[in-house]
């Protein structure tokens, strides 16, 4: 197809899924199992119209999915309005830390023994494979700010977090395949002290510093200035500088990324509590102002910028998290005819019924959620645009054997994106069900 050709085809299907919405949200496939549809269809499997292989463009793949994965990380941190103090966020941390953990060795076994493959290489896919991801688990992701659902915030923090925790396994399998098994007591302590600890910690301490910091600084230029105009490019700002700064110090730029979401958050909510009484901290300042109007509130007011900042932020990067998504799910069913592999269906099963429910079953043990809450946890562990940042990330890196890793990581992510995609609302309403 030509140029033209392929503009008319995406404007038609943008138009198709945007006027179709009410309908398509009815079905039992969710938007992304469609987007995936899609790309099945037009794939060579199909039609034939197209014929991508995100190997062969492996370099390109892991800067669209870093975009991507960023946008969604930022936005989600962003989203969710809780101090650091609340014990809301230690469900998120224990699926992002001991449970993917657990997770990794899981499949890393599961994978060495069922499908035969190199210990080195099986730690690869465990890493590729563990993380729940943060663009595709919107699906079950918290709605808005006020949103407290805790199984909505569990599944949204442990996203944020573990794209930054995983990404260290991967890179230990490299070096342990590089080293023919014997890794070396130096290789072994830069690991964990530079890949892991400092990527963990230093991406999360750039990321909520600028965020909190930037936010606080548009939030008093704007008010000085009286300032009204969009302010898109904060987020944007934001999402580049942290992913960057940290990416350059040898820390996770996907942590940043999140953790400048929660900064901004951070500084909207100290802005509020400092220009509005007792009760009003509850409601978020981006819903206390009109950004069509953008002159819902007095003409000196604080939370008005804040709120404008915030409201902008989350606006755009919706729209860039939506888009990119869409595009990156439909390459992914184009590219499933080149690497569909049957022996990854039994080890699917495994991992979405045995390995990730058995983790956070364990590790949930004496919480005082209850069972359907715990198994909706371990049972909702969606698998998507991570995963194929880090399948190219490891073509990139050198990884031998990668061949073998890529099908079987890519059909598994189809596979979640159908399974737990249609999975979602059947669910979500038996918990809402059981809590009335």
């Amino acid at each position: 197809m030509e140029y033209l050709a392929w503009t008319a085809a995406a404007g038609c299907l943008l138009l198709f899924l945007s006027l179709s919405y009410g309908w398509i949200s009815r079905v039992p496939i969710p938007i992304f199992g469609l987007y995936l549809l899609v790309g099945i269809i037009c794939g060579p499997w199909v039609l034939g119209l197209i014929d991508i292989d995100i190997v062969l463009h492996a370099s390109l793949t892991s800067r669209i999915t870093e975009m991507a994965m960023a946008a969604s990380l930022f936005i989600t941190g962003l989203k969710i309005r809780l101090p650091l103090t609340s014990s809301y966020w230690r469900m998120g941390i224990i699926l992002a830390l001991p449970a993917m953990l657990l997770t990794i060795a899981g499949i890393m076994v599961a994978a060495h023994f069922l499908i035969d493959l190199s210990w080195p290489l099986s730690l690869a896919l465990a890493a590729i494979l563990a993380p729940t991801d943060p663009v595709l688990a919107s699906l079950v992701a918290i709605n808005d700010a006020r949103d407290d659902d805790r199984l909505r915030i569990a599944l949204s923090s442990e996203a944020g977090f573990n794209d930054g925790t995983a990404l260290p396994f991967l890179m230990l399998a490299l070096l342990w395949q590089k080293a023919g098994g014997a890794i070396s007591t130096d290789e072994w302590f830069k690991w964990f002290t530079v890949d892991l600890l400092w990527a963990l910690v230093g991406g999360l301490a750039i990321g909520f510093i600028l965020g909190r910091l930037i936010g606080l600084l548009a939030t008093r230029f704007r008010h000085k200035q009286g300032e009204v105009a969009p302010s898109d490019f904060i987020a944007l700002a934001l999402i580049c500088l942290s992913f960057s700064l940290a990416m350059f110090v040898s820390a996770s730029g996907f942590l940043a990324a999140f953790a400048a979401g929660v900064g901004l958050r951070s500084a909207e909510m100290s802005v509020q509590k400092r220009h509005t009484s007792e009760e009003d901290h509850d409601l978020p300042a981006e819903m206390q102002v009109n950004p069509h109007t953008r002159h819902g509130l007095e003409e000196h007011n604080p939370i008005k910028s804040v709120g404008l900042v915030v409201g902008d932020a989350l606006s755009f990067g919706d729209t860039v998290e939506r888009l990119l998504a869409a595009g990156l799910v439909i390459v992914l069913g184009v590219t499933l005819s080149r690497h569909f592999n049957t022996d990854a269906l039994m080890l699917a099963a495994v991992i979405f019924v045995v390995i990730r429910p058995g983790a956070v079953w364990l590790l949930t043990w004496r919480s005082r959620e209850s069972v359907l809450h715990r198994l909706s946890l371990g049972w909702l562990g969606i698998r998507g645009i991570g995963s194929l940042n880090y399948i190219a990330y490891a073509w990139t890196h050198g990884l031998h054997g990668a061949e073998a890793v890529t099908s079987i990581a890519i059909t598994i992510v189809t596979l979640s994106v159908l399974v737990h995609g249609i999975s979602v609302t059947p669910l979500l309403t038996l918990r809402q069900k059981q809590h009335q």
